[in-house]
């Protein structure tokens, strides 16, 4: 009996995916475990395995299709046997709430730092795209005879801008004649490669400037054209633009920055790594700010402007940078893990994330976030702060600094850190106590000795 290939649902929020691309084509074998296909979703690309052994009947659902999640988008089988007449794109879900990610119940606050105001649990933000140009996924309908269309295609034009005489506007022969004529078409000198090129990849020669003698179009004009054509972005890349571009619009952001002496704390981690000792640096960025929320619970809360929602557990983000975009997977619980603990969850979901294989759910939910940039030799950045967040903290690369030590000019290594923080919850003073607290433990080489 031929076996439904189901879009998976991989996480709590995830109501569709697109498929990327089929690694598998009708009628080949397929053995339990095989990568059949990647999706996309909001948050990931990730591979989809066969749970079953046989071939490839049908595809249903092909590269670049939307489809909700448990849809139909293939059958595997025996080879030769007939596949279900089922429907591959059910009709979508009515839309309703996201509710925000559960979370156990928060303990007390301590009354100095308590928020002004607690409220029960807001829904987790949803983001709202903000107006942009962007080129539209279906372009409007152009009405042209068949005829017209196939010399529009042969001269290598777009029939979008020409007016039509037929019937209801229908654009015909002579009008794609006319335009021609009117933009003196038979003047422009072009290779025939490069025309080859602009018809296949869909390039108007109209609007292309020749760059050849007397303004001929050469093949690298073309590849400039295809270049420069709009690309609709990925949903990865349309959630970040969508949910950065909220966060900063809708949340007032300030900054605080501090220089932190790192010399002391890079010379014992040099000897934990002579005992065996695997901690990075980032381990101790995030050990210190674990520390530090639990002292300011506030930068570890939310606000939609009129209540404060305060998180019981420090769920720590760590932005990973990938050719995609960015991933925020997150360390649950943060605050009851040990510093060996937070080394090897890190190390693991920044592995999955590079990989591709980390889940939706691993990459929401989170209370605060780190992003180091440090390897990346920026000296300091600014960061957006995630929504549902208080504040981000944004580090920069390590860097010998001359600096003055008990009134001699020294060589130390400086590292450069700055919160972004939202001004709704959090005030100056309070920002600069956080980030303080923070510098302070790194430079307490006691307090790791403690811990490591």
């Amino acid at each position: 009996m031929a076996q439904a290939v189901i879009m998976p649902k991989l996480g709590q929020t995830v109501e569709e995916a697109s498929i990327v691309r089929w690694h598998k084509t009708e009628g080949d074998t397929v053995k339990k475990g095989d990568v059949l296909f990647e999706i996309e979703t909001d948050k990931a690309v990730l591979e989809v395995e066969s749970f079953y052994d046989g071939t490839l009947l049908k595809i249903l659902v092909r590269a670049e299709e939307t489809v909700p999640v448990s849809s139909t988008v293939g059958f595997v089988g025996e080879k030769g046997e007939e596949v279900p007449q089922e429907a591959a794109k059910p009709a979508p879900a009515p839309a309703r709430e996201k509710a925000a990610p559960q979370r156990s119940a928060p303990a007390p606050v301590p009354e100095a730092a308590r928020p002004a105001i607690q409220a029960q649990p807001a829904a987790a933000p949803v983001s709202v795209p903000a107006p942009a140009p962007a080129a539209p996924d279906q372009p409007a309908r152009v009405f042209i005879s068949p005829r017209a269309r196939a010399l529009a295609r042969e001269k290598a034009i777009k029939p979008d801008g020409i007016a039509g005489s037929g019937p209801n506007g229908r654009i015909v022969v002579k009008d794609v004649e006319k335009y021609l004529g009117d933009r003196g078409y038979d003047s422009i000198r072009i290779s025939a490669a490069a025309k080859k090129i602009a018809i296949r990849e869909g390039i108007d020669i109209l609007s292309v400037r020749g760059s050849g003698v007397s303004g001929r179009i050469m093949v690298s004009d073309i590849e400039r054209a295809v270049a420069e054509k709009p690309r609709k972005m990925s949903k990865m890349r349309q959630v970040i633009a969508q949910r950065l571009t909220e966060s900063f619009t809708s949340t007032p952001h300030f900054y605080v920055s501090v220089s932190v002496d790192m010399t002391d704390l890079m010379a014992y981690r040099q000897v934990l790594k002579e005992q065996g000792g695997r901690y990075t640096v980032t381990d101790f960025i995030m050990e210190a700010v674990v520390l530090s929320l639990q002292e300011f619970p506030t930068l570890n809360s939310v606000t939609d402007g009129k209540a404060v929602r305060w998180y019981g557990s420090v769920d720590l983000g760590m932005a990973v940078a990938l050719d995609e975009g960015l991933v925020v997977p997150v360390i649950r619980n943060a605050d009851e893990l040990s510093m060996m603990e937070l080394h090897d969850t890190a190390r693991a979901l920044a592995g999955r994330a590079r990989e591709g294989k980390l889940l939706p759910d691993e990459m929401s939910g989170s209370t605060f976030t780190v992003s180091n940039m440090g390897m990346l030799n920026v000296e300091s950045f600014s960061a957006i702060i995630n929504p549902g967040e208080a504040a981000i903290l944004a580090i920069g690369s390590t860097a010998d600094e001359a600096a003055v030590r008990g009134g001699k000019v020294v060589v130390r290594s400086i590292m450069k850190m700055t919160l972004s923080a939202d001004h709704r919850i959090v005030d100056g003073r309070m920002g600069a106590e956080f980030i303080n607290a923070i510098k302070d433990k790194l430079e307490d080489i006691e307090l790791w000795k403690s811990m490591t």
